[in-house]
């Protein structure tokens, strides 16, 4: 179902300033591998989206990827326009599982590898999310990895427009956290945006519109990081 309004020209219903942010001894590699290890207990605050289309659910992957900065940033994709799914969109590297894929960390990484050219030698897995099952109809499952920093990327140019990073202590500060409410298909839907001003891959300075899945997958990891 086509959009028949730009998202970002929503108003904003509120802003999640009220509560607080993770907390900076929280966001470095080894903290995070640790609360993989031993997780806390805790729920995903977003699991499903209403669902929009008639089809088979499908499973997919998204690699969430921690690059080891001096702080740690998440890189981040922008698809294409012309793309059936999501087309225009900020998404982390990910996609469906294909029959020949061991697991969805197999997915994961083949798939970042084949729209940006981030190969796994650079990855260290640390962990999974819950699913989070889209209204288009995918089940998604986010892996978590550490980047090393020293990768260069290879853009696939029919899948993705742009990469960029995004420092995670930005992500994990509910103030930047905003909430819309629109009617859709409908029905009054409810979605999260994070905009983001910073260069892209041509080091161009721009505002990127983080918003739907990708917010509700960075939500979650929020209440993972704080719980």
């Amino acid at each position: 179902m086509a959009l028949n309004f730009k998202v970002e020209d929503l108003p904003v219903a509120s802003v999640d300033a009220h509560l607080p942010p993770v907390a900076s001894d929280r966001l470095n590699a080894g903290h995070i591998v640790k609360r993989f290890r031993t997780p806390p207990q805790w729920l995903p605050e977003i699991a499903v989206e209403r669902r929009f289309v008639e089809r088979a659910a499908a499973q997919a992957a998204v690699l969430l990827p921690l690059v080891q900065r001096d702080e740690l940033t998440v890189l981040l994709t922008q698809r294409t326009d012309h793309l059936h799914d999501h087309p225009g969109q900020v998404s982390f590297p990910g996609g469906r599982v294909d029959p020949g894929d061991r697991d969805v960390v197999d997915t994961a990484l083949r798939e970042s590898l084949e729209e940006i050219g981030l190969h796994s030698r650079h990855v260290q897995v640390i962990g999974q999310m819950p699913t989070y099952t889209t209204g288009s109809g995918f089940v998604v499952t986010p892996v978590v990895g550490l980047v090393e920093p020293d990768f260069t990327l290879a853009l696939d140019a029919f899948e993705v427009a742009d990469v960029f990073e995004v420092p995670l202590s930005f992500l994990m500060t509910p103030a930047h956290h905003r909430w819309h409410r629109v009617e859709f298909g409908g029905v009054q839907r409810e979605f999260l945006s994070m905009p983001w001003d910073g260069p892209g891959n041509d080091g161009r300075q721009q505002r990127f519109f983080i918003w739907g899945a990708t917010a509700a997958m960075l939500r979650n990891f929020y209440r993972f990081l704080s719980a």
